[in-house]
């Protein structure tokens, strides 16, 4: 803004010496602003001293002039943006002058940002929507692989970053192998070239053998810096199938790649560190393991050797022979317990062998012969001495009739004693106990019905009484007889003899 100067004093009071007061001269101050300045300015400069007290207080200032500004809470929460020092912004207000201080204030109604400020806020609504979208979550970061076989790097091959991390990289650990992807990382088309290097490394990953991606650059402006805040650029390391390390090597200003990665490191070389394990650090945990293990080795063995020496006190280590001896004299015993009970289990069997043979002797046709001729024997002295008995009795009619009497009476006893076995017989014979008054019933196949439950309504049975058989078929109700009711007697029962047992319906067996 032009500097203005004063309207010169009129003729009147130019020869007056009287002083104005300080009320007066900022009287007229505050109305040559009025007058000489619209009622709402824009005015451009960079931010200094910025305060945050309830209403932002700020300067902005150019390279000759500052400008006091004061932008009330009404107008931040309307449209407000973030301040910083440094920024270069637009402010549209108001000019006025604070009498009490003697200060000139842009009272500030709305902020835009220029430049650097286009660009933060651009960025600040970038990592906004990361945020939302869940890619700044540090639950879904991966962790780095601590030996990764090849490491896929994304940067420009004719950059220092490049020879930063080989450097470091074969310093650490010669055998990960290094697979380069020549990008541009700044300009227009830096941020596709990138993308597609990113992509290309996720889905040829298990081709490649890559373990890891490295996305990297040296310092730079924010202008060169730009393209690893490009929304795809993100998007293809969050999507990217493994873990990605960012190391933009800007240390005051941080991209939104290396937001989104899974690491951020400050710089190319310690990207490189943190990616390649140290082999002389592996060495040493090898020497270190080794030592643990003889360690450990010389205390298996010393346990090992002490079981040995407390084995070797026994007396079966010392003396094998005596445990061979025990187990002989033992196995002796046994063999001659064995022998005892084998001889007397054979002398057992000969008994048992001995008194079936003289069984079976006994019951030989042979024996049975022999006895049956003794007794014939027996009987014709007995015959004999009947025959000279008779010869020598004088009365042989007597003699017939003494043994017609005993022939007789040995007959009636026999007779008696058949008759009561034929009696008997027929008191259990089944055509008896039909002629008492009872029946059997059969099926059509023969089949006896015993109970109800054996037939079916409509089956045939024929059930045989003392003079005949009586055809009948199953109705289709039928009645089953009280088990309580008492059975009827056709005629009163004959006395029995005490002497009499019970033949049943059938009789005795």
């Amino acid at each position: 803004m032009a500097a203005r100067r004063l309207p010169a004093p009129s003729a009147s009071s130019a020869g007056s010496d009287a002083p104005l007061t300080v009320s007066q001269l900022s009287a007229r101050i505050d109305g040559v602003l009025r007058d000489g300045i619209p009622a709402a300015v824009r005015v451009r400069g960079e931010v200094s001293g910025f305060r945050d007290r309830t209403h932002w207080y700020f300067d902005v200032k150019d390279t000759s002039a500052v400008l006091n500004c004061v932008m009330f809470r009404s107008a931040i929460r309307r449209g407000g943006v973030a301040l910083r020092d440094g920024v270069e912004v637009v402010v549209r207000g108001r000019v006025e002058f604070y009498a009490p201080q003697g200060r000139v204030t842009i009272v500030v109604e709305s902020i835009d940002p220029v430049g650097d400020g286009a660009m933060d806020a651009a960025l600040r609504a970038l990592v906004e929507e990361a945020r939302v979208l869940g890619w700044l979550d540090p639950a879904r970061k991966r962790s780095i692989p601590r030996f990764p076989a090849r490491v896929g790097v994304v940067t420009s091959a004719s950059g220092a970053a490049l020879q930063d991390v080989i450097v470091t990289m074969r310093r650490r650990c010669p055998a990960v192998g290094l697979l380069v992807a020549d990008v541009r990382v700044q300009g227009a088309d830096a941020a596709g070239e990138i993308r597609s290097a990113i992509t290309e490394f996720s889905s040829r990953a298990a081709e490649l053998g890559i373990h890891a991606v490295l996305v990297t650059r040296g310092g730079g402006s924010k202008e060169d810096l730009a393209c690893f805040n490009d929304r795809e650029v993100a998007q293809a390391i969050v999507t990217c199938s493994v873990p990605v390390v960012a190391a933009i090597g800007h240390e005051t200003d941080t991209t939104l790649a290396e937001l989104v990665a899974d690491e951020r490191c400050a710089t190319p070389t310690q990207a490189a560190m943190r990616l390649t394990p140290d082999a002389g650090e592996l060495v040493r945990q090898a020497d270190s393991m080794l030592r643990r293990i003889e360690a450990q080795a010389r205390r298996v063995l010393a346990a090992e050797r002490r079981h040995l020496e407390s084995l070797a006190t026994r007396s079966i280590l010392r003396d094998p022979m005596s445990w061979v001896r025990s187990a002989s004299s033992e196995t002796t015993v046994m063999a001659d317990s064995l022998r005892a009970a084998v001889e007397r289990r054979i002398e057992f069997l000969a008994g048992e062998s001995r008194l079936a043979a003289a069984n079976l002797e006994r019951h030989s046709p042979r024996a049975v012969n022999a006895a049956r001729r003794e007794r014939l024997g027996a009987m014709r002295s007995r015959l004999a001495a009947a025959a000279r008995e008779v010869i020598a009795h004088r009365d042989l009619a007597a003699f017939l009739e003494r043994s017609g009497r005993s022939i007789r009476s040995a007959l009636e006893r026999a007779s008696a004693r058949a008759g009561a076995a034929d009696g008997r017989l027929h008191a259990v014979s089944p055509a008896s106990v039909i002629e008492r008054g009872f029946s059997v019933t059969t099926t059509a196949d023969g089949r006896l019905v015993r109970s109800t439950s054996g037939v079916r309504p409509g089956d045939r049975l024929s059930t045989r009484v003392a003079d005949g058989n009586i055809a009948s078929v199953v109705g289709s109700a039928m009645r089953e007889a009280d088990p309580a009711a008492p059975l009827r007697r056709d005629r009163p029962a004959r006395p029995r003899d005490p002497g009499d047992s019970d033949p049943g319906l059938f009789g005795s067996a």
